[in-house]
């Protein structure tokens, strides 16, 4: 206020142009000399927190180091989790949750020791003990603590850290949680924001645009793969414990089935799962993801459409291309054979010759490629590229496997894993639909057998575990036009979305996720 008088008496005595007249009319007005006096009142009052005297007992205590600490409790927890030392039997915080109210005030650590809690003595008491004491306890809540010898806090400057878990996952179904209200809920697919990885099992997190919430913990990569590989041995070792060595034998789908096979027939079936899903089994677990942001000049995400024979890929791709077929096209293969009457080159095969096709080969132009009746057939990275510099959405229709080759920051595939239901359903489904099975005769139906429906979801298992990590969508196809309207939909919403996760190893090959140091045991939630 004085200086707005100092600068008001300075501006009088200047030459009065039209300017100073305006400055000198607004500081004198009113509203504003009122403004600046309550700020002068505001600006004068001592706002700092007044600490309680420091008790008596302290001076007389025996430990180095004693800090009390007074937090303000609301419905919602602490944010940290406490367990007992093995060695010295103490309850010392184990983890803080990042974005909760211990996290935020920045006075509790990990490491640090509990001594009391509300005046409350927490000797020789267990963290089951300790955690009524805190849930009665509403307002402020008051902690004697002595402080851990050596602070680990993660540097605020840390790299954030995206992933896309490759499972659904919920506290409330994990026996292996240690807490199950300070664990995160969370589905295939989403984005999580991980805010801690040092400890070896459980990771903090949280999801996607909330990371000024309190974080959850989620299963590490290292827990869950343990986790899975346990369960799928005790599957195996209750259903049958004499052939326990194959793991994911036969057996295991003639139980699902609730039908009887002969050994013969299951030990072939246990041969292939034992060559084919044992020997390169990888549990889903999570991808490291970064944000692309797309430009109106970028040409769109390659859309790869994968499933087990059957299951309705082909027909899923032929029907989005009669939605749009001015937005959605399809590659032109590559064959040696001869250009019947009726065909035309570059619209039903592009017809090469068979030394032309085998140097494509060599130069790895093939996505996949095979041989029939002598001729050569197959589907060449040219025949994307010219799709995709139409301006069109390419759809390709691929073995899992050979998704490998447009696995690239090029063309940015999504993949939709196609997926049989249920053999009960699969039973109902398929055999009152009709799905062309012969491009050439439109007039053919598929009849599918028993057989024919264990192989598909045999065959699916074998995908998912073998190529899981490789999958944006799953789309369970049990009614064609409900499996197909939810891939539109889905296309769609990947097609607007400002922001596209992808994976970060299309940009940054070695950025692997790694764990850090473990906390220890999980004792309780605060």
């Amino acid at each position: 206020l004085f200086l707005c008088f100092q600068l008001a008496e300075g501006l009088i005595y200047q030459s009065w142009r039209d300017e100073a007249k305006e400055l000198v009319d607004l500081v004198s007005k009113p509203h504003f000399m009122s403004f600046l006096f309550v700020h002068d009142s505001v600006a004068q009052r001592d706002f700092e927190p007044t600490l309680p005297p420091i008790p008596d007992d302290v001076l007389d205590s025996d430990e180095d180091t004693v800090k009390y600490v007074s937090l303000y409790k609301t419905k919602e927890p602490l944010g940290a989790t406490i367990k007992r030392d093995r060695s010295t039997g103490a309850i010392v915080v184990a983890r803080i949750m990042r974005g909760g109210a211990a996290d935020k005030s920045g006075l509790i650590h990990e490491g640090d020791e509990l001594k009391e809690v509300n005046g409350v003595s927490l000797e020789h008491k267990k963290p089951n003990e300790v955690l009524p004491l805190l849930d009665c306890s509403q307002g402020e809540v008051k902690f004697k603590i002595i402080p851990a010898s050596s602070s680990g806090e993660m540097s605020p400057h840390k790299k954030k850290m995206f992933l896309r878990p490759l499972f659904d996952y919920d506290p409330l179904e994990d026996p292996a949680v240690p807490c199950k209200d300070a664990a995160l809920v969370f589905k295939r697919g989403e984005v999580l924001q991980i805010v801690s990885m040092e400890d070896d099992t459980w990771w903090q997190a949280c999801h996607l645009g909330d990371s000024g919430t309190r974080a959850g913990l989620i299963p590490s990569k290292q827990l869950h793969e343990r986790l899975l590989i346990l369960l799928l041995i005790n599957i195996l070792m209750t259903l049958c414990p004499n052939i326990a060595s194959l793991f994911l034998a036969g057996l295991r789908r003639s139980f699902r089935l609730g039908r009887k096979s002969s050994w013969a027939r299951e030990a072939a079936r246990a041969k292939r799962w034992s060559t084919g899903i044992h020997r390169t089994f990888t549990a889903p677990t999570y991808i490291e993801v970064i944000p692309h942001y797309r430009n109106s000049t970028d040409r769109h995400r390659l859309v790869a459409l994968v499933g087990p024979s059957g299951v309705g890929v082909s027909e899923l791709k032929r029907r989005l291309l009669i939605s749009d077929p001015d937005h959605y096209g399809v590659t032109v293969p590559y064959t040696t054979r001869e250009k019947r009457k009726q065909e035309k080159d570059g619209v039903d095969y592009h017809f090469v010759s068979i030394h032309m096709f085998e140097e494509d080969i060599l130069n790895q132009r093939f996505i996949e490629y095979g041989r029939h009746k002598a001729h050569y057939y197959g589907t060449s990275l040219d025949s994307v590229n010219r799709v995709m510099a139409e301006g069109k959405v390419c759809l390709l229709d691929v073995h899992p496997s050979k998704i490998k080759h447009v696995y690239t920051s090029e063309y940015k595939p999504y993949v939709v894993f196609v997926k049989p239901p249920r053999i009960e359903e699969l039973r109902l489904t398929r055999r009152r639909a009709k799905f062309i099975c012969d491009e050439e005769n439109k007039n053919s139906v598929r009849i599918f057998s028993e057989e024919q429906f264990e192989d598909m979801i045999d065959s699916a298992e074998t995908m998912e575990n073998q190529c899981g990590h490789l999958f944006d969508k799953v789309i369970v196809n049990g009614d064609i036009a409900v499996a197909f309207r939810e891939l539109k939909a889905d296309l769609k919403r990947v097609e607007e979305a400002d922001v596209q996760w992808i994976p970060a190893e299309w940009i940054c090959p070695s950025s692997p996720t790694k764990a850090r140091r473990s906390c220890g045991y999980l004792g309780g939630w605060i």
